[in-house]
C-alpha cells in the first residue's frame, strides 16, 4: 500500500466538497461554503473601455462570477478605473480581475482599483530564458531573496485595500530556476507558487487563491493533487482555481477542459473554474456552468465501498497492468467499441459514421484515422461481410447460434452467465461486471482468465468513483485481465453528454485505467445519439488524455486583450491545412506570454510577436522571427516540411 502522501481528497468514494478557507473577493466570497464560483476573461483591448465593458456585460449575464481583464502594462491598469467605474454605473457589481504577468508596476496599480489580481510566478518577478543553469543552494536562495524583495510591495498594497490575488502557475512558464531544480514537473509547477505564497504568508497576507495550469490535463491534473497533499503538509488550505490552459476550440477544447476540470471536481476539488476556448468568452460560461451543476445533488449518491487510499499514487501516471487479449490490454492502445445493438438492419453506409468507407468498385473498405475496433450488435445480424479490421461482438445467445464462431465475440451481460454457458469463445470473451459482482465470490472464479476481457459499468450517480473503486480492487487481489470501460446516459442533450462522458471516461485514463471505452446515449427526445459523434468523442477523449493519438492535436490560447490577431480565424485556418497531421502538436498563441513557455510540448508554435507579425517555433526554438502575417501559415506549413513532420492529405 502506498504512504499516507497519497492523500489529496476528503474521499475517494463519497462525493464531499474539499473544505478552504474563505476569500473575500469583492462581495463575492471563495472557498469555504461557497459555491463553485464561474469566470472567464475579456479579449477586447483593455484601452478600449466601451468594447470591453460590452463584453464584461456579456460575461456577467451569461454567469461569469467574475470578470478578469488583461493589464498588460501600467496605461492598461490604470484605464481599469474607467472599465470599473463604468460598469458600477450600469448596475453592474462584479468583481474584476486585473491578469498581470511581466509587469509589477502594473500590479500595484491594478491592485489599488479591483477587487483581484492574478500573478504568475513564472514571469512576475522570475527569469526565463530557456537557459539551464546549475544554482548552488545559496545562489538559489539570493535569487529568493530578490524575488521576495520585487513581489513583497504588491502583497502591502493588497494587504492595504483589501484585495485578494491569485498565485496562478501555468506549466508552460515556469522560471528557468525551478526548471533547473524541480524540472518540467507538476512538483515544479507546486514549489513555484508555495514560494510566493510563503513570502505571503511572512507579510501575514492570506487573501489568496492558487492555481496549477496546463494545457495537458493530466499534467494539470497530478498538479493540482500534488498542490493539495502539499498545502496540507504546511497547514494551509487556500481555494483553487481550476482550468486547462490553451484548450483550443469546438469540440477538443470542451473535452480537454472538461476532461481536466471534471476529474478535480468528481474528488470535490476546486472552488472556481475558467474554461479556456479559442472563443468569445460568454461562449465559455455555459461549459463551465455545466460542468458544476452536475454536483448540486451528487452527495445523495448510492452507496460505495469505502477504501482510505489509494493503491497507485495519483501524482504520476502509470497504466494498469493487463495481459494482452485479442489485441485488448497489455500495451496496446484503448480500444473503441461503437454500440449498434439497437440500431436493427445495419449497412455499409451506417459503418461510415465510425471509421470505415465502402469502394463499392473496387469491394474495399477504407478506414480513418478514427475508426472503431469493434462493433456491438447484441441480436442483431449482420448481412454483409465486415471490415477485417472492425471486429464483431454479439450477445452471447446470438453468437452461439452462429455457425462460423470465428466471425465474432460473445458479450456476457453478467460473471453468472459466463460461467453457466458451456459455449465460449476459446479466444475472446466480453464479461460486464458492476460494483455488485467485483465484491463478490464470483470475480474469483473467472479472476485472470486470459479469454476475459471485463466490461465496467455502472448506474451510480458518482459513477466514476464506482467504477474507480473496482480499478483498485482489481489492483489490490492481482487481477490482471483488461477492462473496457462502459458508460451510458439518457435524456441529456448533446453538449452535457460530451462533457459528463469526457469527464468520466477521462478521469479514469488519465490515472491508467481502461483498456478500451463503450460509449452510448439518447437525447432529451429518447432518441439515440448519431453515432459519428460518438465515435468523435470517444477518440477526442483517447486524444485528450493522450492514450491514444488519431489525429492533430491544437494548444491554441483563449485570446484577452494582449492577443496580435485574431485567434478564432487563423486557428481555423492552420486547422484546414495541418488537420491530417496525426499525432503533430501545433501551437497558436495570440502574444509572447503565451509564447514559447505556454506551448510547453508543443512540436511547432505560430506565436503573435508584433502588429502582423508572427515568430515561428519548432519545439522551443525560434525558426522565424516577425514573419508578415500574411504570409505566416505558408511558413509555418514549410518548417513543417523541412522537420519532416509533413505528410500529403489522404485521398478517400
Amino acid at each position: 500500500m502506498i504512504e499516507k502522501i497519497t492523500k489529496y481528497c476528503n474521499s475517494l468514494t463519497q462525493y464531499s466538497r474539499y473544505k478552504t478557507r474563505e476569500v473575500f473577493i469583492g462581495d463575492v466570497h471563495l472557498g469555504a461554503n461557497n459555491p463553485i464560483r464561474i469566470q472567464s476573461m475579456t479579449t477586447t483591448d483593455t484601452m478600449n473601455t466601451a468594447a470591453t465593458v460590452e463584453q464584461s456585460i456579456r460575461m456577467i449575464e451569461a454567469g461569469c462570477d467574475y470578470v478578469r481583464i488583461t493589464a498588460p502594462s501600467i496605461n492598461e491598469a490604470e484605464n481599469l478605473r474607467n472599465i470599473k467605474n463604468e460598469l458600477r454605473k450600469r448596475g453592474y457589481n462584479t468583481p474584476l480581475i486585473a491578469d498581470i504577468h511581466f509587469t509589477p508596476n502594473a500590479a500595484e496599480l491594478a491592485a489599488r482599483i479591483v477587487e483581484k489580481v492574478r500573478v504568475n510566478p513564472g514571469n512576475y518577478a522570475d527569469k526565463k530564458k530557456f537557459q539551464a543553469i546549475e544554482y548552488t543552494d545559496a545562489e538559489y536562495n539570493s535569487e529568493l531573496d530578490r524575488i521576495r524583495e520585487k513581489f513583497s510591495p504588491l502583497v502591502k498594497i493588497c494587504k492595504e485595500y483589501g484585495t485578494a490575488m491569485r498565485i496562478g502557475t501555468n506549466h508552460g512558464s515556469l522560471s528557468d530556476r525551478i526548471m533547473s531544480r524541480y524540472g518540467d514537473t507538476p512538483n515544479g509547477m507546486v514549489e513555484s507558487a508555495l514560494e510566493f505564497l510563503r513570502i505571503c504568508e511572512d507579510l501575514d497576507y492570506h487573501n489568496i487563491v492558487l492555481s496549477m495550469k496546463s494545457s495537458n490535463p493530466q499534467v494539470m491534473v497530478q498538479a493540482y493533487r500534488l498542490l493539495i497533499q502539499r498545502m496540507e503538509s504546511e497547514n494551509m488550505n487556500y481555494p483553487l482555481h481550476l482550468g486547462v490552459t490553451e484548450a483550443g476550440d469546438g469540440e477538443d477544447g470542451r473535452i480537454k477542459s472538461a476532461l481536466g476540470i471534471g476529474t478535480l471536481l468528481e474528488d470535490g476539488i476546486g472552488d472556481t473554474i475558467r474554461v479556456s476556448l479559442t472563443e468569445e468568452p460568454e461562449f465559455e460560461v455555459p461549459v463551465a456552468i455545466s460542468l458544476v451543476q452536475r454536483y448540486k445533488e451528487r452527495e445523495s449518491h448510492s452507496q460505495i465501498i469505502s477504501i482510505d487510499e489509494t493503491p497507485k499514487d495519483p501524482f504520476i501516471y502509470q497504466r494498469r497492468e493487463t495481459f494482452e487479449v485479442a489485441g485488448i490490454g497489455g500495451v496496446t492502445v484503448p480500444k473503441v467499441i461503437s454500440d449498434f445493438s439497437e440500431e436493427g438492419i445495419i449497412n455499409y453506409k451506417d459503418l461510415t459514421q465510425i471509421g470505415f468507407i465502402y469502394d463499392q468498385i473496387t469491394d474495399k473498405w477504407n478506414m480513418t484515422d478514427q475508426a472503431s475496433d469493434f462493433l456491438f450488435i447484441g441480436n442483431n445480424d449482420l448481412h454483409f461481410e465486415s471490415p477485417t479490421a472492425l471486429k464483431v461482438i454479439y450477445n452471447y445467445e446470438k453468437w452461439s447460434l452462429l455457425k462460423d464462431k470465428t466471425k465474432g465475440f460473445p458479450f456476457y451481460s453478467s460473471i453468472e452467465q459466463y460461467k453457466s454457458d458451456g459455449n465460449k469463445s476459446f479466444v475472446l470473451n466480453f464479461v460486464e461486471m458492476n460494483q455488485r459482482s467485483a465484491f463478490s465470490d464470483q470475480l474469483s472464479v473467472i479472476a485472470n482468465d486470459e479469454t476475459v476481457v471485463f466490461v465496467l459499468s455502472t448506474d451510480n450517480l458518482h459513477g466514476m468513483a464506482e467504477q474507480r473503486r473496482i480499478f483498485f480492487e482489481l489492483i489490490l487481489r492481482n487481477i490482471k485481465n483488461p477492462v473496457i470501460i462502459k458508460r451510458s446516459y439518457k435524456k441529456i442533450n448533446e453538449d452535457n453528454f460530451r462533457l459528463y462522458a469526457s469527464t468520466d471516461f477521462g478521469s479514469l485514463l488519465i490515472d491508467g485505467f481502461g483498456d478500451g471505452v463503450w460509449l452510448s446515449g439518447k437525447n432529451q427526445s429518447n432518441n439515440n445519439f448519431e453515432k459519428g459523434f460518438i465515435n468523435r468523442t470517444c477518440f477526442g477523449i483517447l486524444q485528450a488524455t493522450r492514450t491514444r493519438i488519431s489525429k492533430t492535436e491544437y494548444i491554441a490560447c483563449p485570446s484577452c486583450g494582449r492577443t496580435l490577431f485574431d485567434l478564432v480565424e487563423v486557428t481555423n485556418k492552420i486547422r484546414k491545412r495541418t488537420e491530417h497531421l496525426k499525432g503533430v502538436k501545433i501551437a497558436i498563441m495570440g502574444c509572447i506570454v503565451n509564447g514559447p513557455g505556454e506551448m510547453a510540448d508543443a512540436d511547432f508554435g505560430y506565436v503573435g510577436s508584433g502588429p502582423n507579425k508572427i515568430t515561428l517555433y519548432h519545439g522551443k526554438d525560434i525558426v522565424r522571427r516577425n514573419v508578415n502575417s500574411d504570409n505566416a501559415v505558408d511558413e509555418l506549413i514549410e518548417i513543417i516540411r523541412e522537420k519532416g513532420s509533413w505528410i500529403e492529405p489522404a485521398k478517400i
